[in-house]
């Protein structure tokens, strides 16, 4: 596995077709810390994570990985240090679990026809598989496995790339209460520096280190949970009415909504003044 490696984000911005998506985001990733990454939807969560990883190029700006431009490295290079899980991630064919998982392994082949199946490989399939909490599905089909199964796998097969950074869209949707506290709880015990796009903000609040809040493309609040997650902040960016109390055991924010109506429209006003 890679060292956690350090993120700096610098006044990305991202245009397409004349419609800003990303709007000079500036911030900084702290290594080996899990960040969450929120806003309402089309907030530009996913782009986001798509141009930390490489894959999306900024109009404007740059992202630097431990002193590098993500956007200098080769695609390859990026791979081995940078794995990205997306929320619909889809396989052809009947594979094995252990199959799906040793996918990772193909930025560290050997030439562009190498296999990825030799027992170093095998061995750091296993491991990864051991980590995520989900060795004892190596032999069963991915088309078996439930939701948070395969959310478990999906990580296993980021873990076989070897990464310093991993990047994660929305890993809790669609599973139950218990699935997400497991996922995110793994989460944090791997030690990387791992950004997560998470609609719930008391699960945001639970498990991250650090926050970034997004509107509209732009980056609004950054910060601790503690510093990020107040009343006047969710109620301008989320419409939502709201009550944030220390949690009863463990002292973390938990935000109450209010049920006396329904949540108004967010404000459209600009939302700088908010950030941290």
């Amino acid at each position: 596995m890679s060292a956690p490696t350090p993120v700096l984000l610098d006044d990305v911005t991202l245009e397409i077709d004349a419609r800003t998506i990303l709007d000079g985001v500036n911030a900084v990733l702290p290594a080996g810390a899990v960040t969450g990454l929120l806003g309402p939807n089309g907030a530009g969560k996913s782009t986001l994570l798509r141009v930390i990883a490489g894959i999306d190029r900024p109009t404007g700006g740059r992202v630097m990985l431990d002193g590098a431009s993500v956007h200098g490295l080769r695609r390859r290079d990026a791979a081995r240090r940078i794995a990205l899980q997306e929320q619909n991630s889809t396989l052809g064919g009947d594979l094995t679990v252990i199959e799906v998982v040793l996918l990772g392994r193909i930025p560290h082949r050997s030439g562009p026809f190498g296999t990825v199946d030799g027992a170093d490989d095998r061995m750091i399939a296993t491991r990864a598989l051991e980590s995520a909490g989900a060795l004892p599905l190596a032999e069963r089909s991915w088309h078996s496995l439930s939701g948070g199964e395969r959310q478990r796998v999906q990580i296993a097969r980021a873990l076989t790339q070897q990464p310093g950074l991993l990047l994660l869209d929305e890993p809790t949707n669609h599973l139950d209460v218990s699935a997400q506290l497991s996922l995110l709880a793994l989460v944090r015990r791997l030690g990387l520096t791992s950004v997560a796009a998470l609609h719930d903000l008391n699960l945001a609040a639970a498990y991250c280190d650090h926050l970034l809040v997004l509107c509209e493309g732009e980056l609004v609040a950054a910060g601790t949970p503690e510093q990020v997650l107040r009343p006047e902040l969710i109620k301008r960016v989320y419409g939502a009415d709201c009550d944030v109390i220390a949690h009863p055991r463990h002292g973390h924010p938990l935000v109450v909504y209010a049920m006396d109506g329904a949540a108004s429209t967010p404000s459209p006003s600009p939302l700088s003044t908010l950030s941290r």
